[in-house]
């Protein structure tokens, strides 16, 4: 059982802060997500007929961002929140990237909803996970490079597991050990947002979106939700 948690420091600083975990079982991501593939495909052909555009920072969830990560030492515009650079990238490229079904999935979600989102492969997670302000000694090798190792600055915040960091600047880039590929089998995807009392139905309603695209690809999906009111959850 693996315990996810808000530390106090960030639910102090963040009163607002609302997290959704969810949890799938069975994942089978060497098997073709028709329901996926229409989901990016309706965003990309929606840009494209210019009937909808991203969220940028002009837009109040991601300014809320922007602020947050300014707060913590991070500089948005050149280290930007996950929602953030994947909304410009389709803005830039008029697609969305393919990785493997479940990372395509969270993807857009979180771009047509203007929330980050993220994922852990849970067979690779030690012990308990907790979003907390870094203190300077904790390693993260990034995505993508297995030879990389940094050192979050102190006050920066992280997701952080027993072994390593697990995101850094809370939620701009996932680490290389915990990726989702296509054999994972056990994830916990992650929805965030800093004003749930402003922005918790979209944050419900991103979630029943993806929760429907695990639907027929994993045994079982649950979902939690982190808050300063309730600041951890056994999975």
């Amino acid at each position: 059982m693996t315990t996810f948690r808000l530390s106090p420091a960030v639910t102090d600083a963040f009163p607002d802060s609302l997290v959704a975990v969810v949890i799938a079982t069975g994942l089978r991501g060497r098997e073709a997500w028709p329901a996926t593939t229409t989901a990016q495909e309706d965003l990309e052909q929606q840009l494209a007929a210019g009937t909808w555009v991203p969220a940028d920072e002009s837009d109040p969830r991601i300014e809320a961002w922007h602020n947050a990560y300014r707060s913590f030492g991070t500089n948005p515009r050149r280290i930007r929140p996950s929602v953030d650079a994947l909304g410009r990238r389709l803005v830039k490229r008029g697609s969305l990237p393919r990785i493997n079904p479940a990372v395509d999935s969270y993807n857009s979600v979180s771009v047509r909803h203007g929330l980050p989102a993220g994922a852990f492969d849970l067979a690779r997670v030690t012990g308990d996970v907790e979003l907390r302000h870094a203190d300077g000694s904790e390693t993260f090798t990034p995505l993508g490079e297995p030879g990389t190792v940094e050192n979050p600055k102190a006050g920066e915040i992280i997701y952080i597991d027993g072994t390593d960091v697990l995101t850094r600047h809370w939620n701009h880039r996932d680490a290389h050990r915990t990726r989702v590929t296509e054999d994972s089998t056990h994830v916990a995807f992650l929805l965030e947002t800093l004003h749930g009392a402003r922005d918790g139905h979209l944050l419900k309603t991103a979630v029943g979106e993806l929760q429907d695209l695990l639907t027929g690809h994993s045994d079982r999906s649950s979902v939690d939700y982190l808050s300063p009111a309730s600041p951890q959850a056994a999975i």
